[in-house]
């Protein structure tokens, strides 16, 4: 009987692998999973706390969808959440409630750590006069026209709320 095993696996690797790929590593994934232990070994209750929020919503966004988050989702997936921090600190910040706010800024630095390497204000700049150039933007009509473009380049690499400014602007001028 041990002698079909090796028979089994030569001549039908090429199946096995389609069920059972090595190669299907999902880094960024990976990385906060290790890093979630990291903090538990570590007692880091803040960060630990943090890294959580982060896979919960990672699982809930796969759950919801039915698929597997690939590193460019799971940037968008850490990108709302930051939006979220912001919010949540401009409001807690006006509320007078600076625990709060203190607290929202913790997590964000932890969840600013799984972002791409964010783009210079000159990039952006130059990103956006492209944009226009390229879409033969004119107005604030096109303002659709250049987000458009832009969004997917920026994606997880700069504010949208500054990149919107930014068109705004190059746009009235």
């Amino acid at each position: 009987m041990p002698a079909v095993l090796p028979f089994v696996l030569q001549n039908f690797s090429p199946c096995l692998a389609a069920w059972f790929p090595s190669e299907h590593v999902m880094s960024l994934k990976v990385r906060i999973s290790d890093d979630m232990k990291s903090a538990m070994k570590a007692k880091e209750t803040e960060r630990l706390s943090a890294i959580r929020l982060l896979m919960a919503a990672i699982k809930q966004k796969e759950v919801d969808e039915r698929i597997e988050l690939d590193d460019a989702a799971i940037v968008a997936v850490i990108d709302k959440m930051l939006k979220q921090r912001r919010d949540s600190i401009s409001q807690y910040e006006a509320a007078q409630r600076q625990d709060l706010a203190d607290k929202e800024k913790a997590e964000m630095t932890v969840l600013m750590a799984y972002m791409p390497q964010q783009l210079s204000e000159a990039e952006i700049d130059a990103l956006v006069a492209k944009a226009v150039v390229d879409s033969g933007a004119a107005s604030m009509q096109d303002m659709g026209k250049v987000m458009g473009l832009l969004r997917p380049q920026l994606a997880g690499r700069a504010d949208m709320a500054l990149v919107s400014a930014r068109i705004k602007a190059r746009l009235t001028a």
